[in-house]
Formats: C-alpha cells, sequence, structure tokens
C-alpha cells in the first residue's frame, strides 16, 4: 500500500477528543486519517479553497477564510470561529448568493438556523456574529450583496456581563476550597482586569518597576496594557511563588493551558459550591474596574486598560461601587466639609 502524506494538515485536541483540518482556519475533514472519508473531505477542501463554485453561499465562506480578513483574527478566535464556519457552509452552502439580497426572504431561513441553539442564547448569538462577519464580507470588499440580512436581527442573549462582578465574599468563599494556584490566578484577575488568555502568558519580565506592561493578545499585540502597580496588586504579586518565567503556574509548576486552567477552575467553583452562580471567570475583569476606581484612577484610564467603553465602566461603579466605598468616600468628604464650617 502506497502511503500518502498530506500537507498542511492541522489537528486541534479540545476536550480530550482530536480534531483535524485542511489547513490551519482551514475546514473540518470527517472520520478518520487514512479513511475514505477522510481523504475525500481533504480533497474536496484543497478543490473548494482554489475554485470555489461561483454564485453559491458555500464560495462566500471559502473567500471569507482566505481573506486578510480572517488571517488578521487572533488564533483563539480562528480556533473558535472555524467550526462554526462549517456550520454555515454545510447549512447555507447551496443558497444561491442571490437569496441574501432578498431579506425579507433569507431572514426567516437564519433565524431557523440560529434557533437550532435557542436554548443556549449565548451560543446562537455567537453564531450569529460568525455569520454576519461572512455576509458583510460579502458586501465589502466582495460587493455580492447589497446588504447584510443578519442587520435587523435581534439577539437572544441580552444580558451585559460588563455589569456582573465577584464580590469580595464570593472571591472569599471559592478560595476557602481552591488550590493556591487557582487563587492565585483570580487574584491577579481580579487585580489587573486582564483576560484569561493575556493571564496565562504574562511573564515576570513584564513587572517593571511601577507597572506591569503587556502587549495583549487580543489586539495581536498592537495595543499595550499598562497597569498601574498599586500596593494591593504588589502585595497579590508578592505571594505568587516564582517557579518559571511566566507568573501563573499549575500545581506542576508548569504554565497553564487554556483547557487545564479552565477544568480546574469549573471545578474549584463547583467545590466551593458556586456553580448555580451566573459567575465567570471573565467577570473578574468587573472586579477589577471597581479596584481601579477605589485606587483612585479615573474612569477614562480604567476604560483604556480593560478596552471597554466610559459608559460601560460609568455603570459598573454606580452599580457596584457606590454601594460601598465610594460612599463611605463621600461621607468622609462630607463630614471633613462640617468640621471646617
Amino acid at each position: 500500500m502506497v502511503k500518502v502524506e498530506l500537507r498542511g494538515i492541522h489537528k486541534l485536541n479540545i476536550k480530550g477528543k482530536r480534531y483535524y483540518y485542511a489547513w490551519r482556519g482551514g475546514p473540518r475533514l470527517r472520520s478518520e486519517p487514512g479513511s475514505p472519508e477522510f481523504m475525500a473531505s481533504y480533497n474536496q477542501a484543497i478543490e473548494e479553497r482554489h475554485t470555489p463554485e461561483p454564485g453559491r453561499f458555500k464560495s462566500l465562506v471559502v473567500l471569507y477564510r482566505a481573506s486578510q480578513d480572517y488571517k488578521t483574527l487572533a488564533e483563539s478566535t480562528r480556533k473558535n470561529w472555524s467550526p462554526w464556519l462549517d456550520r454555515i457552509a454545510e447549512y447555507f452552502g447551496d443558497l444561491r448568493i442571490a437569496q441574501f439580497d432578498r431579506p425579507e426572504k433569507i431572514r426567516p431561513v437564519i433565524r431557523r438556523w440560529r434557533n437550532q441553539w435557542a436554548d443556549k442564547p449565548r451560543t446562537a448569538d455567537y453564531g450569529m456574529q460568525v455569520l454576519s462577519r461572512v455576509l458583510s464580507h460579502a458586501v465589502d470588499p466582495l460587493g455580492q450583496i447589497a446588504g447584510n440580512p443578519c442587520e435587523g436581527i435581534k439577539q437572544l442573549y441580552s444580558g451585559d456581563r460588563s455589569e456582573i462582578i465577584w464580590t469580595d465574599s464570593d472571591i472569599a468563599i471559592l478560595k476557602k476550597t481552591c488550590s493556591p494556584e487557582i487563587a492565585f490566578a483570580v487574584d491577579l484577575a481580579s487585580h489587573t482586569g486582564l483576560r484569561l488568555s493575556d493571564l496565562l502568558r504574562l511573564s515576570w519580565s513584564h513587572v517593571e518597576e511601577n507597572a506591569i506592561r503587556f502587549p495583549t493578545g487580543k489586539s495581536r499585540g498592537r495595543r499595550e496594557a499598562v497597569i498601574p502597580l498599586y500596593d494591593d496588586l504588589r502585595g497579590v504579586l508578592a505571594k505568587i511563588p516564582k517557579r518559571s518565567p511566566i507568573i501563573l503556574t499549575s500545581s506542576k509548576r508548569r504554565p497553564w493551558t487554556a483547557d487545564g486552567f479552565g477544568s480546574s477552575f469549573n471545578t474549584a467553583k463547583h467545590d466551593a459550591g458556586l456553580a448555580e452562580k451566573d459567575l465567570h471567570f471573565h467577570d473578574l475583569r468587573g472586579t477589577a474596574a471597581t479596584k481601579f476606581y477605589i485606587a483612585g484612577l479615573k474612569i477614562r484610564v480604567i476604560a483604556e486598560i480593560l478596552a471597554w467603553s466610559e459608559d460601560q465602566v460609568e455603570r459598573i461603579i454606580r452599580r457596584y461601587v457606590a454601594r460601598g466605598a465610594a460612599v463611605e468616600e463621600a461621607i468622609r468628604q462630607l463630614n471633613e466639609a462640617r468640621k471646617r464650617t
């Protein structure tokens, strides 16, 4: 038997299962390597990559995957979007592109596709985000349709997680039962506001005399987070043992993988009795916003650090800080003014 070496195959391990793609960011391949179905899907992917069928929606997905717009996305985003592009191509692929120029006709089709995940509204909205990006690319620069029919379709999930934070009480409950390594990550997140993907890459070399300077992954290094080393943050860093050039490590003294940390963090939440609370690790960014405000940072500066709008930061401050620290500060100022008069 002649063994054929296929070039460019990209492998991903997700939750213990291995998936194969025709290339990094390419369509997922069916079955297992060596099987006829695998070879057929590989050959189809290669053929469509170079000669997408004109006039069919599937060609838009192929063209988008090959576009600079897609290639400049963060690697983590491409990893998450690729399976969605497969689902989109499979569901809409044989439709004529011209059908997407008739919003009143195609929107019910789009809603039916989205409603497959109606019981998971955030998942449904995520899929719509990817579909909308493909259609926007078809509008400009491709010029194959006049407008994006996803516009005007409401999101299923209306929650704004920027207004959800971990309180000191929530963190204290988690830290009663979690490992020191999880506690270090939680403390660092709640004091810096960095995304998990950035925290797991943060090294001791990024800690300077007066600030943490870090090129954020979401911006592909174009934006630098500059986080002042206020006293509480210095205290958090002082407690973390220097086991590696990377600040956060697992109990095995090795840098965390995203999947490894996510699994350990979810277990810690469950063990602490917090599994039913609608709290995500990402919500520690809201906690950090309140700490920055209490430390004296202006709302504009906080918004720049977190890459949020100033309105989002103001909503967090009004909702949470005003209940405690800001009220106490107002009382202090009023009392001092009374003494002066």
